[in-house]
């Protein structure tokens, strides 16, 4: 397969024809998965299913989801027929992090090593053996981490020295209303816990409904300063290496 020319790739696609960039990544790419967990991934699955029938889609089990998500993620499956790969913590290294601090020692000390032994480091065996992925991100979801996010990149945080891994993000400049009127527009599948306030989902202890104007991930990790609020997927603010 030849070199993917990222620049030329850019040059090629234009940043608000979502679906474009979709179908032109899974083009380049036949070693290409989509990262699902919410609303906008689903959207993401819906248009690639449209173009690709043998779509690769993956989703983190944390073992701490709420059991509308889990529901939420057996009615996609079901929905659209495919296999969703569903990746888990190293059984060792968690039962190791729970022995010495327990179940919520985020509260005391912060988010991420426990997101880098549920998220991070499934997600990085995942994408060792891919060679492009695609998220649901969007500008507006985290300002001052995510408001410069390009549509097509190379992922900095996940390529090695032998490798290059490509980051696809086809929605990044989507609004959330974009995401609903899609949704509502093609019957699209989403979790229940949108019906009860909730809209930034991840794992039940860290997640709670949002009141009238705040912004959608005041209710993750509410108990950390707002700059603190990703969990280490993304290169914004990518967990140190030690606890990855």
């Amino acid at each position: 397969m030849p070199a993917f020319d990222l620049a030329s790739f850019i040059a090629n696609n234009k940043e608000d024809e979502a679906q474009k960039i979709l179908h032109s990544a899974m083009k380049e790419f036949d070693n290409i998965a989509i990262s699902f967990s919410g609303a906008e991934d689903v959207v993401l699955i819906d248009m690639a299913i449209k173009a690709k029938k043998d779509l690769k889609v993956f989703s983190l089990d944390t073992g701490r989801l709420h059991a509308e998500t889990y529901r939420f993620i057996e009615q996609v499956r079901k929905h659209y027929k495919i296999n969703i790969d569903i990746l888990s913590p190293d059984r060792e290294t968690l039962e190791n992090f729970t022995r010495e601090k327990g179940l919520f020692s985020f509260f005391e000390d912060g988010h991420k090593e426990c997101c880098g032994i549920r998220k991070v480091q499934p997600l990085k065996r995942k994408l060792d053996t891919l060679d492009a992925w695609v998220t649901g991100q969007r500008k507006d979801q985290s300002p001052g981490t995510r408001n410069v996010l390009a549509f097509a990149e190379k992922d900095s945080a996940f390529s090695t020295e032998t490798k290059d891994l490509f980051k696809f993000n086809p929605l990044a400049n989507w609004s959330s209303e974009d995401v609903w009127n899609y949704i509502k527009m093609f019957d699209v599948p989403y979790n229940e816990l949108h019906l009860k306030g909730f809209t930034s989902i991840g794992c039940e202890p860290c997640t709670r409904p949002i009141l009238p104007n705040q912004h959608e991930r005041e209710g993750r990790w509410w108990w950390e300063e707002s700059d603190n609020k990703e969990c280490g997927l993304h290169i914004g603010n990518l967990i140190p290496a030690a606890q990855a």
